[in-house]
């Protein structure tokens, strides 16, 4: 028998959007698992985005307050795409009230915010999911397979770089992710946080770091409140301080001896959306990158002379999730294809009752690197990754 799942929604942007998507596909992609998602509520502070939403995915109700969407009776999950600066009293109020909670990531502005949610929803018993989403990419999901089955040997490597456009043009907009204020930190919890998931979920625990910071764009000009995104243009307005970085590079080093490094920016020229992973073992290496996400290039040991070089893999039935949405080797998924596996796996963890990956406690591995790289930036020396308490 098909299980409802009430949703309320909070946070009604882009991102919000394309959450609000995700749970309609589910429900279609998935249609076998039984589990109907139900849009009950959604929240925007600007009422014509809840009321777009509403006409889009047809909520049964919209509000411009939030704390409605968490004592709606009839919401059991709460999935929080606002930005940073509410992520933790809106998951503290959803824990309070025993609702499940999808909360995007960096989860919180600070690594310690970040451990006081997650304090919060243990306390209450709530299961939560957070958006790594890249996790879910079919070839991603190959290489994890590959990498558990010891196809690759010892694992020596791991490169990660996240090179991400939107904010090369001085004029981008001084939206909230610009403010250490509403955001927190800039690209470290933007971008790097989904490298480090990435690198922690292949590669092992990361045991020490070193890094560096920089803003090349100091001032921007200032954004309409409740309009466009980060992405946005200004039209030559009042100009306002950026407070966070748009930088950041870090060396590192795995528990299991994997040496690594990883660079993040957002102000960068010529790369759109490049994130992209390269691991090296004793046996094989293997890469992978967003801008060409249904491709990965695998190299292993053992073929001779006829073999000696990379095989590109092309995504296909046998990846991950390919095959809920196409039955072609080489026909591409999309990235709102992976919000939409992502969705799944967080409903089927609710209906099943027990908490699955990425929960809170993966934020929270990454928030204890986050906050291991934030002290090498200020001391300009090595800082072991140790637990936030």
């Amino acid at each position: 028998m098909a299980q409802a799942v009430g949703i309320g929604v909070i946070g009604m942007g882009w991102m919000g959007m394309v959450h609000s998507r995700a749970y309609l596909q589910a429900a279609e992609r998935f249609y076998d698992a039984g589990i109907r998602p139900r849009l009950v509520i959604c929240a925007d502070e600007a009422e014509g985005r809840a009321k777009e939403a509403q006409e889009r995915f047809g909520f049964e109700r919209t509000t411009t307050r939030w704390q409605e969407v968490i004592a709606d009776p009839q919401v059991l999950v709460v999935n929080i795409a606002t930005p940073n600066y509410l992520h933790r009293e809106v998951a503290a109020a959803a824990a309070a009230a025993g609702k499940h909670i999808f909360c995007e990531k960096p989860v919180g502005r600070s690594p310690q915010e970040t451990a006081e949610i997650v304090a919060l929803a243990r306390r209450a018993g709530v299961l939560t999911f957070v958006g790594y989403n890249y996790r879910w990419t079919p070839l991603i999901e190959c290489a994890r397979k590959l990498i558990r089955e010891g196809k690759l040997g010892k694992l020596t490597h791991f490169r990660g770089r996240f090179f991400a456009g939107y904010a090369s043009n001085p004029q981008g907009v001084l939206s909230w992710r610009f403010q250490r204020e509403f955001a927190g930190s800039g690209v470290l919890g933007d971008l790097m946080s989904h490298v480090l998931d990435m690198g922690l979920m292949l590669a092992g625990p990361i045991q020490r770091v070193v890094s560096n910071q920089k803003t090349f764009i100091a001032r921007r000009p200032l954004a309409a409140p409740g309009t466009g995104t980060h992405f946005s243009i200004g039209g030559g307005g009042p100009l306002a301080d950026v407070t966070n970085e748009d930088y950041a590079a870090v060396l590192m080093q795995f528990a299991n001896g994997v040496q690594g490094s990883v660079e993040v920016c957002r102000v960068i020229q010529g790369h759109k959306c490049q994130f992209a992973i390269e691991m090296e073992g004793t046996e094989g290496a293997l890469s992978w990158d967003l801008e060409r996400m249904n491709e990965m290039n695998l190299f292993l040991t053992g073929g001779g002379d006829t073999r000696d070089g990379s095989t590109r893999i092309l995504s296909g039935p046998q990846h991950g999730f390919h095959a809920r949405f196409n039955p072609g080797a080489g026909v591409a998924l999309g990235y709102e294809d992976l919000k939409t596996i992502e969705a799944y796996q967080f409903l089927k963890s609710v209906t099943e009752g027990r908490q699955a990956e990425p929960g809170l406690k993966e934020a929270l591995r990454v928030a204890e690197v986050l906050a291991a790289i934030e002290r090498s930036g200020e001391t300009g020396s090595w800082q072991e990754v140790t637990s936030i308490s």
